[in-house]
């Protein structure tokens, strides 16, 4: 058994000074360690795969060798899955894991743990990601940091510890961390009631995106399907990222992102589909969200890129959700003006939000982009120099 203060301060001295996770109860020393340390980062996210991306994002702006860690319970790895398969393996944005072992075999446990103990070696050699038991002598620490860098380094995935139970010894946890809830918004409706004909296409809207987002200061972050498509195809820029996959990543992402380079104006642009699909992301948004982060929605209520299927995006106001999340403004609309006065508005104190009802359709022969999503994640990189 070790202390959480001998691994939190040699992965300090190796550049780890970011977390995100969702607790376990073998993770509790860790976590309280972290939150009551000032010089070091944690994020308490809604689910694993919400803190995968988020570390994902902090890698991606990362400068002077700061690292972060992913902290999970085993049974968490399933929601990981998607942005460990299609964000950091397809564009090499490398993280550390610590995943526990609950349900590992010959060890007592709850029964909701007995197939995931035994599989979670294999879940993680499935997505190939190589893993060790954590370490729990403090001479073993640095050489399990050293190989986790080594892997990480050289091929720019992420490498995991499996902690078993009674690794770590116990730690209070005198300060929780929670900070003081901001003072809620009230969201903006200011739809017109525009035919749905007469909507703004998905190319006006991004156009104005363009227009906001000057090279030498901001950062767009574009969700995977159509939405990064088209914007690749309006103009590549090198202040720009397009996804693949990971659906619903795309705001956990910019969020870490945000918070790990103040320096920057982080958008996010995200679609109705994704959004939906992990609306615990403007939770953690509210709460953590920095006054560089932009959110905007573009909500043509369906997945335009598997055929066109509706969502249920009509049902829901997602400015009223962001507000109620704590976002430090938040407006839905019709006009296509709205972004021109999201971006012109002066800084506030936290995040900002639009959604942005637009038509469905997209241009005909719409192109992908021919960037590969290591080159583009690299382009970026270097342009913001954290490569």
């Amino acid at each position: 058994m070790i202390e959480a203060a001998q691994f939190v301060e040699a992965a300090r001295e190796r550049g780890f000074d970011w977390y995100a996770g969702v607790p376990c109860s073998y993770l509790t020393p860790f976590i309280n360690y972290v939150l009551q340390n000032e010089s070091l980062h944690y994020v308490s996210a809604a689910n694993e795969g919400d803190a995968v991306a988020l570390i994902a994002g902090v890698t991606l702006g990362a400068q002077n060798g700061r690292r972060g860690i992913t902290m999970m319970q085993n049974s968490g790895l399933g929601n990981a899955v998607s942005p460990l398969t299609s964000l950091t393996w397809t564009f090499r944005l490398p993280q550390l894991l610590i995943v526990t072992w609950r349900g590992q075999p010959g060890v007592a446990d709850e029964p909701q743990h007995a197939l995931m103990g035994p599989v979670t070696p294999a879940m993680l050699e499935t997505m190939e990601i190589p893993w060790e038991t954590f370490p729990t002598e403090a001479d073993a620490i640095g050489p399990a940091l050293d190989r986790a860098i080594a892997h990480m380094d050289e091929t720019g995935r992420p490498y995991a510890l499996v902690m078993q139970k009674g690794s770590v010894a116990p730690y209070e946890l005198k300060d929780s961390g929670v900070s003081e809830r901001r003072v809620p918004v009230t969201p903006q409706s200011r739809f017109a009631n525009v035919a749905a004909s007469e909507l703004a296409s998905r190319h006006d809207a991004l156009n104005k995106v363009i227009a906001h987002t000057p090279l030498e200061s901001t950062v767009v972050l574009a969700s995977t399907g159509f939405c990064g498509r088209e914007l690749y195809a309006i103009d590549d820029r090198a202040n720009q990222l397009y996804m693949v996959g990971s659906m619903g990543c795309v705001t956990p992402f910019a969020l870490g992102l945000a918070l790990s380079r103040p320096d920057l104006h982080v958008v996010a642009l995200d679609g109705d589909g994704a959004a939906l699909m992990r609306m615990g992301a403007f939770a953690t948004i509210g709460a953590y969200g920095p006054s560089n982060l932009t959110h905007v929605l573009l909500d043509n209520g369906a997945h335009d890129s598997t055929g066109g299927q509706a969502t249920v995006s009509p049902q829901v106001s997602f400015a009223g959700v962001a507000a109620a999340c704590g976002y430090a403004s938040a407006v839905e609309s019709d006009d296509v003006n709205v972004l021109d006065d999201l971006f012109e508005a002066a800084p506030l104190d936290g995040p900002r939000f639009a959604r942005l009802a637009i038509r469905r359709g997209t241009p005909d022969g719409l192109p992908r982009p021919t960037i590969t999503p290591p080159d583009v994640k690299t382009r970026l990189m270097r342009h913001i120099g954290a490569a």
